[in-house]
């Protein structure tokens, strides 16, 4: 830990690049952050670059969205339609996953990088407004960025004819209203539109039909963070940091069973082992490692094996162990735990969040937790179980959006790498009738 700040200290060459209010704790006075060259490259790129130039630079550092799908961003930032008018930025702030707390730190700590990588992603794709949609619950955060936005239109750095040229750009926040499924991308647009959260059919996507119809890009807090660095110090220098398809540092959000749970920053690539023994501390009360969660309830659960403690935390490699990196939501599970138990707090949580739109999520994610509520409360039969995972097969991939998807994920891994768990909840269901 540091002495100084009392958070987990861990960063790149010592030197953190996302989370810098740990270096510095006044980074988010706006003194302090242009005293360490903040709004530098955020000049640069208005008096002395092209919009597809900076994007060609942020596509060629390899940079990948940091939300959970992990979609090269620059890529992303060139899809957007340049013959349709005109053109908006959106930052996801709605962070709403169980077991992650990254951007929010950011935000409080470090909020000038992140608003800088906004108005960044803003001049490349030629968008004149920009807004940060923030979680419901956040409301002190979305205050306290209207003050630090104000602060940059007071200092000329937000506004009308930025720098000298032509180029405008006026940053707004948006709150929500709490509900977790406007993290989804359509549904978070409908939502700043005054509508129900609700998802969209796809296609069309948002670079070509997003906020009001027109093109827009949705970016993560913590993918938008990343950009003035890249920007300031260069592609080949960002590419250099993590693996060689997963570029950079991420902010590991560690939580569960751990002694030490909290944000960890992290180049890609670092184990699951070194996460949760070196920096997090070991596990709670040194019992023994079951299950790893690595992107927050969304995710598969992992049998924590040698093999799968040794596996690298990027993009690539996390699928080899049967589940995705996503927001590196990381949820460590010790044998003290029931894996039924586990997956009925899932499903609470997945009934509760579903927008009902679709037929199978709503349905299924109501059935599913009934089920799990059954083998929980020890009034369940093996048929259950088997009735379980049918129906969350009969969920996946029939929903509208992701929700329904993830809402699965725990459900049938559960059933099947850790059967000898339902078993025995089964078995004290039989015993007790």
């Amino acid at each position: 830990m540091d002495a100084d700040t009392g958070l987990p200290s861990q960063s790149q060459n010592g030197q953190y690049l996302l989370l810098r209010h740990r270096d510095t704790p006044s980074i988010g006075e706006l003194e302090v952050y242009r005293r360490l060259g903040g709004f530098e490259a955020w000049q640069k790129v208005i008096t002395s670059m092209q919009p597809g130039q900076v994007t060609d630079v942020v596509k060629t550092s390899g940079l990948r969205g940091r939300g959970g799908a992990g979609f090269p961003t620059g890529m992303k930032w060139a899809f957007i339609d340049n013959k349709n008018w005109p053109h908006y930025v959106v930052a996801n702030a709605d962070e709403s996953e169980p077991g992650t707390f990254k951007d929010r730190e950011i935000m409080e700590g470090n909020p000038f990088q992140f608003l800088e990588g906004v108005a960044i992603c803003a001049y490349a794709i030629q968008a004149n407004a920009a807004y940060v949609y923030l979680r419901g619950e956040f409301w002190q955060l979305a205050a306290w960025l209207d003050r630090k936005i104000a602060e940059m239109e007071a200092a000329g750095l937000l506004g009308e004819k930025l720098f000298g040229t032509d180029y405008s750009l006026h940053i707004y926040t948006h709150l929500g209203a709490g509900a977790y499924i406007c993290g989804e991308e359509t549904a978070m647009l409908e939502s700043i539109e005054g509508k129900l959260g609700q998802p969209r059919l796809r296609p069309p996507f948002p670079p070509s039909y997003g906020l009001f119809g027109k093109p827009t890009v949705v970016n993560n807090v913590e993918t938008l963070t990343n950009v003035p660095l890249i920007i300031e110090h260069g592609a080949e220098w960002y590419r250099s940091l993590g693996t060689e398809k997963s570029a950079g540092v991420k902010i590991f959000s560690l939580s569960g069973c751990v002694e030490r749970p909290g944000n960890y920053e992290l180049p890609l690539g670092t184990t699951f082992r070194e996460l949760i023994f070196t920096h997090g501390g070991g596990i709670t009360g040194d019992r023994q490692v079951k299950a790893i969660m690595a992107a927050g309830a969304s995710s598969a659960l992992i049998v924590a094996n040698e093999e799968a403690l040794d596996t690298p935390m990027d993009y690539e490699s996390v699928p080899r162990v049967g589940a995705q990196l996503g927001s590196a939501s990381v949820i460590v599970i010790d044998d003290s735990v029931s894996i039924p138990w586990l997956i009925n707090k899932t499903m609470h949580f997945f009934k509760h969040e579903s927008c009902g739109k679709c037929t199978p999520c709503r349905e299924g994610t109501f059935w599913m937790m009934h089920l799990t509520e059954r083998i929980v409360e020890g009034s369940a039969t093996l048929e259950d179980v088997e009735l379980l995972q049918d129906v969350a097969n009969q969920v996946k991939g029939k929903c509208l959006c992701a929700l329904g998807d993830f809402s699965t994920e725990a459900v049938l891994t559960g059933i099947e790498r850790f059967r000898p768990d339902f078993e025995l909840a089964v078995a004290g269901s039989a015993v007790a009738n």
